[in-house]
């Protein structure tokens, strides 16, 4: 019986391809990971690499945007796209006789034709996802609390950049981060399951092999430890969301294991010392604590909702928590469960190739390595209770910076 096998090749213009083969999956992960986010943009062009992923669906030099959206159909393929603070994906899930036309398909869309028309339509369909995100709750709390956070760092710019900022952009500035920041040498395309490895090789070099391949960078500073506490008012919001935001391990340490630990023994959704005294009680309707990684910084960000008079009781239970898990750290038995949670996750993600190929992408676009279930499982199960007093100790989250949104201006201490 064949087994798993990683396998990693590069053109010669500097393009990666992985992939996780399973000869016994049913179906295949494929995804475009370009290393380009907000956090690559300047001031001027915020917003760009979130606008750019639309306008890469609107047609290229052999398709029109039907003919993209139609033949994705036609395969069957569950497709989409997105942008975050460090990547931009483009990706699907199909059946592994349709491997060969979804990667001809993705690797078509990856050189768009940037038409003016298309880029004129498309800004007022970015200026209304904006309102819109803003008219919603949390009314954009969690870009305010970042910006907040990382003011002056790269990762303080909002991925869906401003009204402002969205309705200056020029299609020559969308052009010219494109031909940048989607450089050959900049993208990597990741594959799990049933993938036929050699061949999808041969058609690429046929295919992207001309792509041209230019210099990026991107500054990677490690931020530096912040607190406040800023109310918004919003007269239309029914309830009080809060946002909360620590300084937490970078996607290259070490550490970043005993953090997602911690994550879930201080903030999970169920049985988490968050859940038992914020949620379990009916104090607040939501609470969860949630570490994330970036290339050179990280975060710990918690999310509650509650009901505006009860604002004030809860940051006090919330501070109260930080303060104990910080002064007498976790148990050996809220250890346990946290690992048998987070394996458990592991292996069940596993089972989809679309969640393995999400899984393999950002740990070879953000550490340049590759990771088997077996060996996350063991790198989970080793973390010690000291570990995690040490992340503690590094990264406390009784420090952060602290976003209100809701219907009252809340005074905090």
């Amino acid at each position: 019986m064949s087994e798993v096998t990683f396998r990693t090749h590069t053109l010669n213009n500097g393009l990666q391809v992985i992939a996780e083969c399973n000869p016994h999956a049913y179906s295949t992960g494929i995804a475009y990971f370009v290393k380009t986010g907000a956090r690559d943009e300047t001031e001027e062009i915020s917003g760009v690499s979130h606008f750019l992923e639309h306008m890469v669906f609107k047609g290229t030099p052999s398709r029109t945007a039907e003919q993209v959206n139609q033949q994705l159909d036609d395969i069957g393929s569950q497709s989409n796209a997105f942008t975050s603070e460090e990547e931009t994906v483009y990706y699907c899930a199909v059946l592994p006789e349709y491997q060969l036309e979804a990667v001809e398909l993705l690797s078509d869309i990856m050189r768009p034709l940037l038409r003016q028309d298309d880029f004129d339509t498309e800004k007022q369909v970015i200026l209304e996802e904006i309102a819109k995100y803003d008219d919603q709750p949390p009314f954009g709390a969690h870009e305010k609390a970042l910006a907040l956070h990382f003011a002056g760092h790269p990762l303080g710019k909002s991925v869906l950049g401003t009204r402002e900022t969205v309705s200056a952009l020029t299609r020559e500035q969308m052009l010219e981060y494109f031909n940048r920041r989607y450089s050959s040498g900049n993208i990597v395309l990741a594959m799990a399951g049933n993938v036929d490895f050699d061949t999808v090789i041969k058609q690429l070099e046929i295919q992207v092999g001309h792509w041209e391949n230019y210099p990026t960078q991107r500054d990677t500073p490690r931020a530096k430890p912040n607190s406040g506490f800023y109310s918004i008012e919003k007269p239309a919001a029914h309830q009080q969301y809060i946002i909360q935001i620590c300084n937490g391990p970078a996607a290259e340490d070490d550490n970043r294991y005993a953090s997602r630990l911690l994550g879930l023994i201080f903030g999970d959704e169920n049985n988490s010392r968050l859940f038992w005294e914020l949620i379990d009680t009916g104090k607040a309707e939501y609470a969860v604590v949630e570490p994330t990684e970036y290339q050179g910084t990280g975060i710990f960000l918690s999310y509650l909702c509650c009901q505006p008079e009860s604002t004030s009781e809860i940051l006090e239970l919330y501070q109260r928590l930080a303060t104990e898990i910080q002064q007498h750290g976790v148990t050996q038995q809220e250890l346990e469960l946290a690992k048998s949670k987070v394996c458990s996750h592991i292996v069940l993600r596993a089972e989809r190739a679309a969640s393995r190929m999400f899984g393999i992408g950002n740990n070879w676009v953000q550490r340049g390595e590759y990771a088997s279930v077996k060996e996350s499982i063991n790198r989970f199960q080793k973390v010690t209770v000291r570990d995690i007093a040490e992340v503690l100790e590094k990264y406390p989250l009784t420090e952060c910076t602290s976003v209100a949104i809701g219907p009252t201006k809340i005074e905090h201490k």
